[in-house]
């Protein structure tokens, strides 16, 4: 696999969100913080290695439309996610109804997060060079015609 600079700047922006939004939840609904400490501990690893690969996976699809694209890419990477935070927070706690629980409530505010994470990159060109390089060209040559 190819190593990208977009992707992994990608990759730490999400962990970075993905992280605050475990820790609050596996907080919450345990009402045990060192269980949030740990999920949060734990899902910078795994995570930041399943987000790159899935990143990775999705560079090569030919899908065009943005937001078909956003939104299938929020739905398979938070089938990915969830399964991961479910598992981790069965073992973290013991309990496979703690992990469900976590694992329950990010689907919806991962969702959200996720697809206004992948909205925001979609307009940034840092790692796209040959879109950026498209870009100039194009503002070249509008202003040639003007």
């Amino acid at each position: 696999m190819k190593f990208s600079k977009r992707h992994v700047a990608k990759t730490i922006t999400w962990r970075i969100l993905g992280t605050l939004d475990t820790f609050l939840l596996s907080w919450l609904i345990s009402n045990d913080m060192s269980v949030g400490l740990k999920m949060g501990a734990f899902e910078l690893v795994t995570k930041m290695v399943l987000y790159y690969v899935h990143e990775r996976v999705w560079f090569r699809s030919t899908i065009k439309s943005s937001n078909k694209r956003h939104i299938l890419k929020t739905f398979s990477w938070r089938g990915v996610g969830t399964l991961d935070t479910i598992i981790l927070g069965w073992i973290i706690t013991g309990s496979p109804f703690v992990g469900l629980k976590i694992g329950g409530a990010e689907v919806v505010t991962k969702m959200l997060l996720y697809f206004g994470h992948e909205k925001l990159w979609y307009r940034i060109d840092y790692g796209l060079d040959r879109r950026r390089k498209r870009k100039q060209l194009e503002k070249l040559n509008n202003s040639r015609k003007s």
